[in-house]
């Protein structure tokens, strides 16, 4: 093999192992760097003796390139040594490795000992993926990724061209190093899981139809026919061709158990999905990834995705998610790679934990509704108390300023000049008589007395009983009530603003001279209907009083429907008693 064409294949993996494991000296892998770290400077090592003809000393310095190559992986993706199998492979593979690197020139020592390396790297990567988290696991199926794709390509290489192949298949060990950062850094770059199997499956779908045309070519050797017809290799070539998406979709399903294991029955499936479901929608989705093995699974609703977990696909299947018979939500899952629709259990695990899933985006859209009407209450309370601070410093403030002065001015004048202390004394009295007019107001406007007094249905009748439409002409006004319970102050409050605020409505905009209230107790809800019949002059145009209205019925959680035509018109609040 030429010089250059070793340094190629030494330095590709040297610069992407020194990459990563300069990526990972700040992760909780730091180990795994610093050992990648020294595999790199070993290999420069190797190469600088091999070129320099040092043979027995490019070998020491080969061995300790796979010695800390090898500690490097037992590292990563962290090192676990207080678990007794993390300890007796560390143990075992740092013996085995520096035997190997003393004793390098004894061919049969050092091939078994690499052996025994070899094989508790691999126990190794199987004990990390079966025992450790989700987070571990998936590092290591990069890891897993990088080594079968190094393994395929020495493999062929080696077959093709011997010895020479080995060192040119030096050169996809340069996965590794960038494999190793990713599975640490970014592991949810894409579905792993997924990109092992399609490796796999390639593998074995391209040796088994290469086998097929060396077969085919070999039972027309006998017959002394060096080169089959061309027909012959179309037509198998075609065959192949239809088998290879039903292959294809078998292979996975296949190596996929065979690799990660059979998945769990649905019930069970669904019970671990139902204990991992809380609050979270994209805890949910996790658990619902992990326990049937999904590239993807997102929630939406209304057409806006709320979470999503993995790595979208193109095939996917979308399932409404109801509570009775109100749709929430769905929830869109990405088919695995292969396969043409979802497995029986699986849609039975979905059918189990679409009501938790359901009642989870129910729980979340009303803590979103709480959170926007508490808002909306606490911007209430403090516009309430700006008015009041308002009416209070511009209306009452002067009133009562006022008195201590005409007080004062009419102490000094009483003994020099009672008649002017006279009409001072007057004018105190009438700005008396309007402070208690003023308080009286604010009094009005936070909760009316005739409330406490009368209650709401006689307190409304009283206030809507001298409505007047803008002629001046009295509008009848019907107050029918059925028998209410104990009402809470605000909804008493609410009831009674927007009861008044509609009629006053139909008295100024409808032209009718009759106006209805309809207030019942209804499923936990105080029910508030107004109507008339008469008819306004143009469309209806919601103003400040509907506005009004609203934001009431909003601060206690509440709703108002409005409707007008030509018949007449109508306001419904529905107000929660809870």
């Amino acid at each position: 093999m030429s010089q250059s064409t070793l340094v190629i294949a030494v330095a590709a993996p040297v610069v992407t192992l020194a990459a990563g494991g300069a990526g990972l000296l700040g992760t909780r892998s730091r180990l795994a760097g610093i050992l990648l770290l020294v595999a790199s400077a070993v290999a420069i090592a190797a190469l600088v003796a091999h070129l320099a003809d040092q043979s027995t000393l490019s070998s020491h310095l080969i061995t300790a390139l796979l010695l800390s190559g090898s500690l490097a992986v037992l590292a990563y993706p962290r090192a676990n040594f207080r678990h007794w199998v993390g300890f007796v492979l560390w143990v075992t593979v740092g013996a085995a490795g520096l035997i190997t690197t003393v004793a390098a020139s004894q061919t049969q020592v050092s091939t078994t000992l690499g052996l025994v390396v070899i094989l508790a790297v691999i126990g190794h990567g199987w004990w990390v993926i079966e025992t450790s988290d989700d987070r571990d696991r998936e590092a290591m199926l990069w890891l897993v990724f990088a080594g079968i794709i190094t393994a395929l390509a020495c493999m062929i290489l080696v077959s093709q061209f011997g010895p020479a192949g080995l060192a040119v298949g030096a050169i996809p060990a340069a996965t590794i190093g960038p494999a190793m950062l990713i599975g640490v850094r970014r592991p949810g770059l894409t579905d792993i899981r997924s990109l092992v199997v399609s490796v796999v499956v390639f593998a074995v779908v391209a040796i088994s139809y290469l086998s097929v045309f060396i077969a085919v070519a070999a039972v027309f050797e006998p017959l002394g026919i060096d080169d089959p017809p061309v027909p012959l290799f179309a037509s198998v070539g075609l065959v192949l061709a239809v088998g290879y998406r039903p292959l294809d979709v078998v292979l996975r399903g296949l190596i996929d158990e065979l690799i990660f294991g059979q998945r769990t029955d649905p019930l069970a499936a669904a019970t671990t999905v139902a204990d991992r479901i809380g609050d979270d929608p994209l805890l949910a989705l996790r658990a619902i990834r992990e326990a049937l093995m999904l590239p993807y699974a997102s929630i939406s609703t209304d057409g806006t995705v709320l979470a999503a977990s993995g790595t979208a696909v193109t095939e996917t299947r979308r399932l409404p998610l109801s509570l009775g018979d109100e749709l929430v939500g769905e929830i869109v899952v990405g088919l695995r790679p292969g396969a043409l629709t979802l497995s029986a259990g699986d849609e039975q695990v979905l059918q189990i934990v679409g009501p938790l899933l359901a009642q989870t985006l129910r729980a979340r859209s009303l803590a979103l509704d709480l959170k926007e009407s508490r808002a909306t209450a606490i911007a209430a309370i403090e516009e309430e108390r700006r008015r009041l601070r308002r009416d209070l410093h511009d209306g009452l403030g002067p009133t009562l300023s006022g008195i201590a002065h005409t007080a004062a001015a009419a102490r000094n004048t009483i003994t020099t000049d009672p008649a002017a202390a006279d009409a001072l004394l007057q004018a105190l009295r009438a700005d008396a008589a309007a402070a208690v007019g003023e308080i009286r107001r604010l009094v009005y406007d936070m909760r009316p007395p005739a409330l406490d007094e009368l209650g709401l249905v006689a307190a409304l009748r009283q206030q809507v009983g001298i409505t007047r439409a803008p002629t001046g002409n009295p509008i009848h006004v019907v107050v029918q009530a059925d028998d209410l319970p104990t009402l809470p102050a605000a909804v008493e409050v609410a009831a009674f603003r927007i009861a008044t605020e509609a009629v006053n409505n139909s008295a100024r905009h409808s032209g009718t001279d009759q106006v209805w209230v309809h207030i019942i107790h209804e499923h936990d809800h105080l029910i508030v209907t107004v109507r008339d019949t008469g008819s306004s002059d143009g469309a209806w145009v919601p103003g400040v009083g509907l506005t009004s209205m609203r934001e009431r019925a909003a601060e206690i959680g509440g709703s108002i429907d409005v409707n007008s035509n030509g018949n007449g018109s109508r306001v419904r609040a529905l107000l929660p008693l809870g």
